[in-house]
């Protein structure tokens, strides 16, 4: 039975929705036939997921089986809000959580806003065994569902951002020859991450391996670095 918290953020969704935006929406995110589109911006999702941080379980997952896009949003937006503070048992809880509805996170959007939020804290400081943090993004990155790979890919900014940049190397050594254009571009985004903070390491792995890297990898891997090193890695995969 449909809760009044949640009948009250999917009212609030669409009393924010505006039909300008979701024309775009469909532009940029070009969702599936069955996908509904309230054209929601982004910053008011947002604002509504911490609104109603405390959403029971049963509701999240209700936000999340929804074809209404900005309803699975709201719910994986909630389930970041839910992290920040989340330790220990209930952490791992939510991990499993979001894990076991990946099916769910199905655009781009939906993995860019939680992958690093909700998977990726779990990464850095949950495992009690460190082989797990491998064991879960190779199994992610195994996966016959693109999103499930984008998941792996993008929740290593995480440990990025920790200064743990090996399973981001991992990761797009495994996915190099992964035949989507999303993957490709989440694994440049990555390495334009680890270049922001060690600018050497990043050139270092791209003299290795460039030219095993799509096209679309180096661009995006190198446009934080000097012109030079940016136009001598694009010539290289370009030859």
């Amino acid at each position: 039975m449909t809760t009044p918290s949640l009948r009250t953020l999917r009212g609030a969704l669409r009393d924010r929705a505006e039909p300008a935006v979701r024309i775009q929406q469909a532009r940029v995110l070009r969702p599936p036939d069955d996908d509904e589109l309230l054209g929601v911006r982004v910053p008011a999702v947002r604002e509504l997921a911490r609104a109603h941080r405390e959403l029971a379980r049963e509701d999240v997952d209700a936000l999340l089986h929804s074809r209404v896009h900005e309803e699975r949003l709201a719910g994986v937006l909630v389930l970041a809000e839910r992290m920040r503070t989340a330790r220990g048992a209930e952490r791992r809880s939510l991990v499993d959580f979001y894990l076991a509805r990946t099916r769910c996170v199905d655009n781009w959007d939906l993995v860019d806003a939680s992958a690093h939020l909700v998977l990726g804290p779990w990464l850095v400081d949950g495992p009690e065994d460190p082989p797990a943090v491998e064991d879960v993004l190779d199994g992610l990155a195994a996966s016959s569902w693109l999103w499930d790979r984008r998941i792996a890919v993008v929740a290593t900014l995480a440990l990025v951002r920790a200064g743990r940049f090996e399973p981001t190397f991992h990761l797009v050594r495994v996915l190099c020859r992964d035949p989507e254009p999303l993957i490709h571009k989440a694994l440049g985004w990555m390495l334009r991450e680890i270049g922001r903070r060690d600018a050497p390491l990043l050139v270092a792995f791209l003299d290795q391996h460039v030219t095993d890297l799509p096209r679309v990898t180096v661009r995006y891997a190198t446009e934080r670095l000097p012109a030079e090193d940016r136009a001598r890695f694009v010539r290289a995969r370009q030859r």
